[in-house]
């Protein structure tokens, strides 16, 4: 079994309860299944689910170098520099991530409100950038356009591969085939 689930803010990648925190056990998936890596729990988007072993392996061990990409909700429009630096490679405090595409979105995705929304700040303008990834370090995305200069202020990861949250809102899901991971 494979699911593609759109993993609402809020919701920590876990079934099992956590102190004040809403689990994937409210909607309504089979327990069979669990998580193929992570989003944390101030991000949306898509969460792909299996009890396949190896497909769990294929879409969350970085040696596979499955892409994911993500739009972005970031302080100010980042510049042509600002997104070259992202597409080559940021230095963290646990190494250089992989080389990433990275470009502006021309307009803001067609996603549903946030609750709660994000801050708005009437003197700093906000950007959307489209983000892919083959790596999934631990709060990566935002550690990356913090780093230059640009903090998140929404994250959602649209798709993995070739499975994207089209015809998805958040807290359903969807059988997907095999086939349809590519892998």
């Amino acid at each position: 079994m494979i699911a593609a689930f759109y993993k609402p803010y809020g919701v920590i990648c876990q079934f099992t309860a956590l102190a004040g925190h809403r689990t994937l056990s409210e909607f309504g998936l089979p327990k069979t299944i669990y998580p193929c890596g992570r989003l944390d729990t101030d991000s949306e988007g898509l969460l792909i689910l299996t009890d396949n072993g190896i497909i769990q392996a294929r879409l969350s061990d970085p040696k596979f170098k499955q892409v994911k990409t993500y739009w972005v909700q970031v302080e100010r429009v980042p510049d042509e520099q600002s997104l070259a630096l992202l597409r080559h490679g940021i230095k963290l405090n646990d190494g250089l991530t992989r080389p990433a595409e990275a470009r502006l979105l021309t307009a803001e995705p067609d996603l549903p409100p946030r609750d709660p929304p994000i801050r708005q700040r009437k003197n700093i303008p906000t950007a959307w950038i489209e983000l892919a990834i083959t790596e999934g370090r631990n709060r990566q995305v935002r550690r990356m356009t913090a780093a230059v200069g640009h903090p998140t202020l929404r994250l959602l990861r649209a798709k993995i591969g070739r499975v994207s949250l089209s015809g998805l809102e958040p807290g359903k899901w969807r059988a997907v085939e095999r086939e349809e991971l590519g892998l």
